[in-house]
């Protein structure tokens, strides 16, 4: 019951800053940004649309969709999202709070990255345009970022019937930058170090690394090409703000010791994305 009031309070949260993006920074500047936020601004232009009525109605129409192709856990919580946005829409005051266009681009851009993966990362949406990406995640295992600029980009190109030339170049910015920023936030964030040690000294290496980082510790018997010698390689897999901390273990035990760093951007397992004791 816990985990669901916390989700339910990250989906309204993120709903809410779709609709700051929207009604602050986006909307006020003609920025037809994807989505149905994106296609209420262009309605509201052609046919004095108020945004939330056209949110409301679309999203009726994108509640189905997720029915039927994601099932009935998106589509529950799907049905927040949409309730809640043309809510959200309607409270908000529409003024632009920067005057700025480059810069309020910017800005509406980066808080809809971050609402948008606080939403996917729960397996929510607003409803609209955010329904296909994971639509496309599901049956095409694409990126939920590309497949956000594919659905948005569709949106965008309407704007160019509607607004002047510089609000259709404004909105693809503004969308690549969103999809952009959403994948830094999906993978960025959770980087890790991989790491691959080659040292005469592997048993004092590999005890201060579960003693002083609390890393568990693979050991790969190897041979080399040109002794012919077995040995054993460390491999271990650490935050990044623990990697200086190897450094100096293994240049205190061998400073000669040969390195392979790799970064990746998901590690799943013991210590990582569930605790219990170190890996």
């Amino acid at each position: 019951m816990i985990n669901r009031i916390k989700k339910t309070i990250l989906i309204v949260f993120a709903i809410g800053l779709i609709a700051v993006a929207v009604n602050l920074f986006l909307g006020p500047h003609s920025i037809a940004a994807g989505g149905i936020t994106g296609l209420a601004i262009i309605f509201e232009k052609l046919f004095e649309l108020d945004r939330s009525v056209t949110v409301l109605a679309a999203n009726g129409i994108i509640l189905l969709s997720a029915l039927i192709f994601l099932g009935k856990e998106a589509f529950l919580n799907s049905i927040l999202g949409a309730a809640t946005l043309p809510v959200f829409i309607q409270l908000i005051p529409q003024r632009a709070v920067v005057e700025d266009t480059m810069l309020s681009m910017l800005a509406g851009s980066v808080i809809m990255a971050i609402a948008a993966s606080v939403l996917y990362a729960n397996n929510a949406s607003s409803g609209g345009t955010s329904l296909p990406p994971l639509i496309f995640k599901k049956y095409f295992k694409l990126n939920t970022s590309i497949g956000l600029l594919i659905s948005d980009g569709i949106i965008v190109v309407l704007s160019l019937i509607v607004f002047n030339t510089d609000a259709f170049f404004y909105a693809i910015f503004s969308i690549t930058l969103t999809a952009l920023a959403m994948g830094y936030i999906e993978s960025g964030l959770r980087k890790r170090k991989m790491v691959y040690i080659i040292s005469d000294f592997h048993e004092a290496i590999t005890n201060e690394i579960q003693t002083k980082i609390n890393r568990g510790v693979t050991l790969v018997p190897i041979m080399g090409a040109y002794e012919r010698k077995e040995r054993e390689m460390i491999m271990v897999t650490m935050d990044a703000k623990n990697y200086r901390d190897l450094l100096e273990i293994v240049k205190t035990h061998d400073e000669n010791a040969f390195m392979i760093t790799d970064t990746v951007s998901q590690v799943h397992g013991q210590g990582f994305t569930y605790n219990s004791g170190s890996v």
